[in-house]
């Protein structure tokens, strides 16, 4: 099947850390001395963001990404954005399993490993009793995805650049991990992308990195368009002052993603038996996941709601497990919103709180001409009880996932625009405007640099 659930990291596989034998070889720069982070947290630092454009789509492809500028001088390394787990890495530079890229886009280190005794070191591991057996050990991880796949590794710490929409740019020095053996589930085929950009709300993830250091609120959000692409960003600058629907979090100290609940699921407007819904929104999933009982319910009203609709059953049609064929192929979703009801999840604990999904919201059409359903049985998968948002469900939104407030939001967007950034503060053009958040080999002198934070 040409699907996948990569995203979340769950505690039963959750990421856990373990210590492996030495593969680099391990300078005494201050880079790899134990990280200490100076108040940078200034009220134009923390009022600013940055935004990224994205790239992808939920079909054919199957992952959206964000291109990062990593080292000095720096490398494009594009990344499959991931709210659902929060550790970073990039294919590394070492004898390496799994890797897709060519070695010259492969991550080198370069003397800026992150020693085990580094408190960010402890931060990644599951257990209380993170012990070194050396403190000139380094801080090796281990991260293991809800589909089985995994990344083993080594942390390292490097500048990563940023453009913030106060016009300043800024590249301090960020933990991530440098994975030399990847692994890949069942017939999944490895992603074309360098890494993974871990957007989670863990102390490791980037996000409490650049919070930590005073430059953004503890904020990050995307908007993934239907039509391809979209944007991400850091900070709360481009989020709306008014008309976003509001959720609170389900927050546990041993999960590092967003879940919210629980939820009911609506069918044309009308309750369904599918309730207590907790759900995870999760953009390194390309489809939505229920349970096998809810995801039982829902083919059972979107099936039975087709009757007498001159749509058949699709059994040929590899694309995904469900698909249906019209009186001719279609082309595009908006061939089949006559067929097909909407859905919608209500949270019960927020009065009035409802994520509405449109038929375009869980339908896609297969390069065959037919109409496949983006909902998939998680329980099949290995995800249990788990329940999913995948990308198909997440586009042409912005969601917002506020860890101050502990809310996640979400507003109907145009994801196709990046938001107000085509101008800096003074409404002048900004210099990369053109290709905001994606960086050439220099910075321009003018900008305020945070080298070494």
């Amino acid at each position: 099947m040409d699907f996948r659930s990569k995203g979340i990291t769950l505690h039963s596989l959750f990421v856990s850390f373990l210590l492996f034998s030495t593969i680099f070889p391990l300078s005494f720069s201050a880079a790899n001395q134990p990280h200490k982070v100076k108040n940078l947290a200034t009220p134009h630092r923390l009022s600013s963001s940055a935004v990224f454009k994205v790239q992808g789509n939920v079909y054919p492809l199957g992952h959206y990404t964000v291109f990062f500028n990593i080292g000095l001088p720096p490398k494009f390394y594009d990344l499959d954005i991931d709210s659902g787990s929060d550790i970073t890495w990039v294919q590394c530079d070492a004898p390496c399993k799994g890797c897709t890229k060519p070695r010259v886009q492969l991550y080198k280190p370069n003397h800026n490993l992150v020693q085990c005794v580094d408190q960010l070191c402890s931060e990644v591991h599951l257990s209380t009793d993170h012990n070194c057996a050396s403190p000139d050990d380094q801080c090796d991880y281990e991260v293991e995805y809800a589909d089985n796949g995994s990344s083993l590794g080594v942390l390292v710490r490097d500048h990563i650049a940023f453009q913030f929409t106060n016009g300043s740019v800024v590249h301090p020095k960020i933990a991530f991990g440098c994975g030399y053996d990847q692994k890949y589930s069942g017939s999944t085929s490895p992603p074309s992308t360098a890494g993974v950009l871990g957007l989670g709300n863990g102390r490791a993830s980037i996000l409490t990195q650049l919070h930590s250091l005073g430059l953004i609120r503890n904020v990050v959000g995307h908007c993934l368009s239907a039509r391809g692409g979209g944007f991400l960003f850091f900070g709360d600058d481009p989020v709306p002052s008014s008309g976003i629907v509001w959720t609170s979090m389900v927050h546990s100290s041993s999960e590092k993603h967003y879940s919210s609940g629980p939820a009911e699921l609506l069918f044309n407007g009308k309750a369904t038996k599918v309730k207590g819904l907790e759900l995870i929104f999760d953009s390194g999933s390309s489809y939505t996941y229920f349970n096998s009982l809810a995801y039982q319910a829902v083919v059972n009203l979107v099936t039975g709601d087709l009757k007498g609709k001159q749509l058949t059953r699709a059994t040929e049609d590899p694309s995904l497990p469900i698909c249906w064929k019209g009186p001719k192929s279609f082309k595009s979703l908006s061939d089949i919103k006559k067929y097909f009801k909407p859905l919608a999840f209500s949270f019960t604990k927020t009065k009035n709180v409802q994520m509405q999904l449109p038929p375009e919201a869980y339908l896609i059409i297969s390069k065959h001409g037919n109409v496949c359903l983006g909902i998939l049985d998680g329980t099949e998968v290995g995800l249990e009880n788990l329940n999913i948002i995948g990308d198909i469900s997440l586009q042409d939104k912005m969601v917002i996932y506020d860890n101050e407030k502990q809310q996640i939001g979400w507003v109907s967007a145009n994801c196709d625009r990046l938001p107000n950034m085509d101008r800096d503060l003074e409404g002048n053009p900004h210099p990369y405007a053109a290709n905001l958040g994606i960086f050439g080999n220099g910075f321009p002198a003018s900008f305020e640099n945070i080298d070494d934070q």
